[in-house]
């Protein structure tokens, strides 16, 4: 599969992949040479420079690079963004320093991967009953009891 992108800066990096079977490709700031500091608990948008032209059908899912989450506590503040198929405007990563240091992210800097996925479009649909199951209205935490 295809997925078209345009650049939108002239120093937008394409999407990468790390490794032979990464899911995610990763997501570089363009932020035109300038260091974004995070002051501990802020949150900002990053610019990646690129627009894309997801397909029908497909969406573009945002996650943290275990790397800086792990390391650095800098993890999109949404926890999973989404980039719907027929959004065509730039696509940015809220990052959120939660680590107690303030944080910085370069320009060129990989910031978050992306994973192109297939999802089900569903008619919701009103019922005055649902089915039963085993579970029932189990919740948190329900089935990992011993």
């Amino acid at each position: 599969m295809r997925v078209n992108f345009k650049k939108l800066n002239e120093n937008a990096v394409m999407p990468t992949y790390g490794s032979e079977f990464a899911a995610g490709a990763d997501l570089y700031a363009c932020t035109n040479g300038e260091t974004v500091v995070f002051k501990s608990g802020e949150t900002k948008l990053i610019k990646t420079g690129l627009a894309m032209e997801i397909p029908e059908g497909y969406a573009g899912l945002i996650y943290a690079r275990s790397g800086i989450a792990n390391k650095r506590g800098l993890a999109p503040s949404n926890k999973v963004g989404v980039v719907d198929s027929d959004y065509r405007g730039e696509i940015m990563v809220s990052l959120h320093n939660h680590s107690n240091e303030t944080q910085s992210i370069a320009d060129g800097e990989r910031i978050a991967q992306m994973v192109i996925t297939p999802f089900l479009k569903v008619e919701y649909q009103e019922v005055s009953e649902i089915s039963e199951t085993v579970r029932g209205e189990g919740g948190f935490g329900s089935t990992g009891k011993k």
